[in-house]
C-alpha cells in the first residue's frame, strides 16, 4: 500500500510540477516558441496540468497537493482513497511523495527548456518558473491570500465528492483555472506547498546560468497560507 501511495502520488506531482512549471517556463523565458504569452494560458496550462497529474495519480484519489491529504485528515474522511486508510504511515507517505515528485518535475522542467534558461538573464522571470512570489510584498497580506485560494480549492473539491457531477479531474482542473484567474494575481496561487518547497528547492540546487537567490525569505508564506486554508476548509466540510 506505500509503495502503491509513493509511486503514484510522486509520478502524479511530478507531472503536475513538469507541466506547470513548464507553461510558466515557456510564457516568461527567452527564445522560446511561447515568449510573451498572456497570463490566460498560465491559468489553463496549471489547470490541463492539474487534469492531467488527477488521471496519473487517480488509484491513491491524486491528491498531489499536501493540502488535500491534510484536510481529509482533519475532515469527514474516512479514507484517504478507496481501500486507504488515514493513519500515520499513510499520512508520511503521502506527504513525502507529494514533495519529492514536485521536487523531480521541476528539475525534469528544466532540463526540458535548458537552453532557454541559459539564454535568460532575468534572474527573477527564471525563479517564477519554478515557485511563486507576491505582485506586492506585504507578507501578511500575501499570507490571506493564500490562505482564501487554497480554502476554495479544498472546500471546493470537497463539495465535488459530495455531487455526483460527472466531471471528475475536468472539475477539478477547471476549479484551478478559475483561482488562478481569479485569486493569482496578488501571489501566483500556490495553494499547494509542495509544488512551492519542491521546486524552490530545485531551483536552489540546480546549476542555472544567471540565477540569483530563491527569495528564501517568502518562502513560509506558500506553505503556512495552504496549511490554515486547507485546515479551515476540511473543518468546514464537517459542518456544511
Amino acid at each position: 500500500m506505500l509503495g502503491t501511495i509513493f509511486l503514484h502520488e510522486i509520478a502524479g506531482t511530478a507531472i503536475l510540477t513538469l507541466l506547470g512549471c513548464g507553461v510558466v517556463a515557456n510564457v516568461l523565458l527567452n527564445g522560446t516558441n511561447g515568449k510573451g504569452s498572456d497570463g490566460i494560458v498560465i491559468f489553463f496550462g496549471w489547470g490541463l496540468a492539474v487534469f492531467c497529474a488527477v488521471y496519473v495519480a487517480f488509484d491513491t484519489g491524486a491528491h498531489i497537493n499536501p493540502a488535500v491529504t491534510l484536510a481529509l485528515l482533519v475532515g469527514p474522511a474516512s479514507e484517504y482513497a478507496p481501500g486507504i486508510p488515514i493513519n500515520l504511515a499513510t499520512t508520511l507517505a503521502y506527504f513525502s511523495a507529494e514533495f519529492i515528485g514536485a521536487f523531480l518535475g521541476a528539475v525534469v522542467c528544466y532540463l526540458a527548456y535548458k537552453k532557454h534558461y541559459d539564454a535568460t538573464e532575468d534572474a527573477g522571470a527564471m525563479l517564477a518558473t519554478f515557485s511563486t512570489g507576491p505582485a506586492i510584498p506585504a507578507f501578511g497580506w500575501n499570507l490571506v491570500t493564500e490562505i482564501i485560494g487554497t480554502f476554495v480549492l479544498i472546500f471546493v473539491i470537497i463539495m465535488f465528492g459530495n455531487t455526483p457531477s460527472g466531471l471528475g479531474p475536468l472539475a477539478v482542473a477547471l476549479l484551478v483555472v478559475s483561482i488562478g484567474a481569479s485569486l493569482g494575481g496578488p501571489t501566483g496561487y500556490a495553494i499547494n506547498p509542495a509544488r512551492d518547497l519542491g521546486p524552490r528547492i530545485a531551483h536552489a540546487l540546480l546549476p542555472i546560468r544567471h540565477k540569483q537567490g530563491s527569495n528564501w525569505s517568502y518562502a513560509w508564506v506558500p506553505i503556512v497560507g495552504p496549511v490554515i486554508g486547507s485546515v479551515l476548509a476540511g473543518l468546514a466540510a464537517h459542518v456544511y
